[in-house]
């Protein structure tokens, strides 16, 4: 089986059994380079773009001998790229396979080339690939590689053929790594020994809890802290080095110095779990502070005083080289507190909340807002560290959100099996008589719902800016959003965590729907 069949298999199926089924196929069979890439894109990673899409449209368009009004009426309706340039590129009578590592060897060299060159090239590509193989590989170009399949079952399908455990496998795929041969052999290897400082431990997640929480069982057997809104991160001190990994494997290394600063006081090597919060005068700060040092590459001092930073540890993953994820939560928790002690400085461990009773935690729980924390998180005190969301272990115990009721003013096309219906909705409130954009949603609506929308978008498109399409304001949806800011770098003048649909208001008009003040009104005072 080659890429490109693997790729048909998954797109095609809703059921985890037959994807699971043919990526086992798949790897059983593959070169171990075109495995190696074959998980580098399937895990979410992606090639640097050879072209911006508007060039690939127009050499797309003109290979076609079409005109741009064509493509353009095509790309609407068929809602992906590379699915619409595969559709009008002429037929190709290669037979001819090539191999995944050959594609992407072929697509990286499209980097270094002029624009001319690169079209000759691209054009050869596609001469020798079939329609068959054409869609994928222009998945590939253009970056948006998505087939349903997440990084937990790639890992599972790697542990069937490798006869590894999942956690094992889990671990060896975080972190930095490029697709190779030699990797690949690295990750399904039994005798492979795990030696690279830097590397992550796969994160423990939480399940919400749904409806009554007494049906957890005994509330005594549970840890309970605070659930804060940060980035959560894994701190690792090795030999003298220290290394920060986001939860989405992302290098935080030179982006909170004070945080290794205090790392390299550590009087143990050790790996912790935990969570960087902006914090000042002994409280954390909103998320959107903290957003103004996500993405920088440096620091000024002014941003350092103004949204200093705290790692909150709540987990110890690892000691003087000793993988300590086996052990009980409660055993964990206590030698946290012995490695940092009563540390209050950048370094803090989370608060463990004392109550003997869900009565006692539910009342606790109602302060979270005034504390600037989004719940409780409930935590089995006889637990390992378990890799992923595993049920049973680890609870997030969250206040109820906020909501509001705004109007649907903008649509646009969904992604992947939703690339045909508008499915992407912006909201709005109003403001002295005007209806001003205040967030995006995707989420929350059932099939038919969705199938309702998008028949009413097509029927009252007001006007077209590319993709989105502006509608007559007729729609009323009830919003949820974790939290509010105000914020200067939005035209509302306010931002919000998390933004979904809760339900649609049939009972409500336009005329309805909240105001901006309304909005503001629910920030809470810092």
């Amino acid at each position: 089986m080659n890429f490109a069949e693997l790729y048909r298999r998954l797109d095609e199926s809703n059921k985890t059994g037959e994807k699971l089924s043919s990526l086992v196929d798949y790897f059983g069979q593959a070169s171990d380079d075109d495995a190696a890439w074959a998980v580098f894109f399937l895990t979410g990673r992606r090639l640097p773009q050879p072209a911006p899409n508007k060039i690939l449209r127009s050499w797309a368009t003109e290979e076609a001998k079409i005109p741009d009004w064509l493509f353009e009426e095509t790309y609407a309706w068929v809602g992906d790229l590379a699915e619409t340039m595969s559709c009008i590129l002429p037929t190709s009578t290669s037979s001819e396979e090539i191999s995944l590592s050959d594609w992407v060897d072929r697509i990286r060299r499209l980097r270094g080339m002029d624009e001319s060159d690169q079209r000759v090239a691209l054009n050869a590509l596609f001469a020798q690939t079939d329609e068959r193989d054409r869609f994928p590989m222009m998945k590939l170009i253009t970056g948006a590689m998505r087939v349903g399949v997440s990084q937990g079952l790639v890992v599972r399908a790697l542990a069937k053929v490798s006869g590894l455990s999942n956690e094992t496998i889990a671990h060896r795929l975080m972190g930095d790594w490029e697709p190779s041969a030699d990797a690949y052999s690295r990750w399904i290897d039994p005798d492979t020994a795990d030696a690279d400082l830097s590397q992550p431990y796969p994160f423990a997640l939480a399940n919400p809890v749904e409806g009554d929480v007494a049906a957890l069982g005994d509330a005594n057997a549970f840890l309970a802290e605070w659930k804060w809104d940060g980035i959560r991160s894994q701190l690792i001190r090795r030999s003298g080095t220290t290394y920060l990994w986001s939860r989405g494997e992302e290098r935080l290394d030179g982006k909170y110095p004070e945080i290794e600063a205090s790392a390299a006081d550590l009087s143990h090597d050790c790996v912790l779990d935990g969570e960087i919060l902006g914090w000042k005068e002994d409280q954390p700060l909103p998320f959107a502070e903290l957003q103004r040092r996500i993405g920088r590459k440096t620091i000024g001092k002014k941003l350092l005083l103004e949204v200093p930073v705290r790692f909150v540890a709540f987990d110890l993953l690892e000691l003087d080289g000793v993988d300590w994820r086996s052990r009980s939560q409660q055993e964990r928790r206590a030698k946290l507190e012995e490695v940092l002690g009563t540390e209050q400085g950048t370094f803090r461990i989370s608060e463990q909340i004392h109550a003997t009773s869900w009565s006692q935690l539910a009342l606790l729980r109602e302060t979270a807002r005034e504390r600037k924390a989004e719940g409780l998180m409930l935590k089995q005190i006889d637990s390992p560290y378990r890799v992923g969301r595993v049920r049973g272990h680890w609870w997030k115990w969250k206040i109820e959100p906020y909501t509001i009721d705004a109007v649907l003013i903008y649509a646009q096309r969904g992604h992947g099996r939703r690339a045909a219906l508008y499915t992407d909705f912006t909201f709005a409130l109003w403001d002295n008589g005007v209806l001003v954009p205040f967030a995006k949603a995707y989420s929350g609506l059932t099939d038919q719902e969705l199938t309702e929308v998008d028949r009413f978008v097509r029927a009252n498109t007001q006007e077209k800016f590319g993709p989105v399409r502006s509608v007559t304001p007729h729609i009323v949806m009830e919003l949820a959003f974790e939290n509010i800011q105000l914020s200067n770098r939005h035209k509302s003048g306010v931002a919000v965590r998390f933004p979904r649909i809760v339900r649609w208001r049939h009972d409500k008009t336009i005329n309805d729907a909240d105001r901006l003040e309304d909005l503001k009104r629910m920030i809470s005072p810092r």
